[in-house]
């Protein structure tokens, strides 16, 4: 008699259905706050809101990059000891696939997009004020906030890498009030 082999889920469909309406929220959140805010704000204030943009996105890049290359027994030992917040960098680590799906493509991602249009916005601000020729000006914005992006993010990537656990272990901190016990 053969043994039935057990067979891995190839796609957990409840999980991309999840993620596809938490990717809607936030962007329908997030774009909500940028387009109210930066039609009507003074430069230096979009100009921070694209900052705060794009440093959650790399924040969030290094969350859930930590949570794929964090070292689980450190957070065992953590918990033998008593350290409650290590039963959530626990349940990450062990969610990892879905903590950086979550944290890299949806929030790091739209926060990419949203910082992209603001960029867009700020163009289009300036090119109105200055009364001067749009594509120059709009190249030179998205393309600085494209490359502040993109190289924020392989920096976290690479601190997250090196620095796994303690990232894993402060955003641990910061969940426990919503996800411990």
């Amino acid at each position: 008699m053969r043994k039935k082999k057990n067979k891995k889920k190839i796609f957990d469909y409840r999980w991309v259905f999840i993620v596809t309406v938490l990717a809607f929220l936030i962007s329908v959140l997030l774009s909500s706050i940028s387009e109210s805010i930066i039609p009507n704000a003074h430069l230096s204030i979009s100009i921070i809101l694209i900052i705060v943009f794009i440093l959650l996105g790399v924040i969030f890049d290094m969350i859930g990059v930590a949570s794929t290359t964090a070292d689980s027994s450190v957070f065992h030992a953590m918990s033998a000891r008593g350290i409650k917040s290590s039963k959530v960098a626990l349940k990450l680590i062990n969610n990892s696939a879905k903590v950086s799906s979550l944290c890299c493509d949806v929030i790091g991602d739209i926060c990419g997009v949203i910082s992209g249009s603001c960029a867009a916005a700020i163009s289009v601000q300036l090119i109105s004020k200055l009364e001067a020729k749009g594509i120059l000006i709009s190249v030179v914005i998205t393309s600085f906030t494209a490359a502040l992006t993109i190289g924020g993010k392989a920096l976290g990537k690479g601190y997250a890498v090196n620095k796994s656990n303690v990232i894993l272990e402060k955003f641990s901190k910061i969940l426990y009030p919503f996800m411990g016990r």
